[in-house]
């Protein structure tokens, strides 16, 4: 059964950084690309990072580039997100993604 579980949210003031991971199970990780996507308040699905297997080749949303990385360690079986010059408008919720599975997700909230 396929698991992941994301952490590393929280409270952040603007300019702000986070880091976020993804502790995936149930299947082998290293075969899969991996995705972020984020929900913001009253807001739908919003793809934002996508890494593949090796994590050879990353690409971003245009909200997103520049700011944020995403990373791999197949060893660990963990997906993760730097978050860097955090914005108000990056307050949502976040979920790594395999296929169309997601996780739980976590709250990133930015305010001063």
């Amino acid at each position: 059964q396929v698991q992941l579980v994301e952490s590393g949210g929280g409270l952040v003031q603007p300019g702000g950084s986070l880091r976020l991971s993804c502790a995936a199970s149930g299947f082998i990780f290293s075969d899969y690309p991996m995705n972020w996507v984020r929900r913001a308040p009253g807001k739908g699905i919003e793809w934002i990072a996508a890494i593949t297997t090796n994590g050879r080749n990353t690409n971003y949303a245009a909200s997103v580039k520049g700011r944020f990385t995403i990373s791999r360690d197949d060893a660990k079986n963990t997906l993760y997100l730097q978050m860097n010059s955090l914005k108000s408008e990056d307050t949502a919720v976040y979920y790594c993604q395999v296929g169309s599975t997601k996780g739980r997700g976590t709250q990133v909230t930015v305010s001063s």
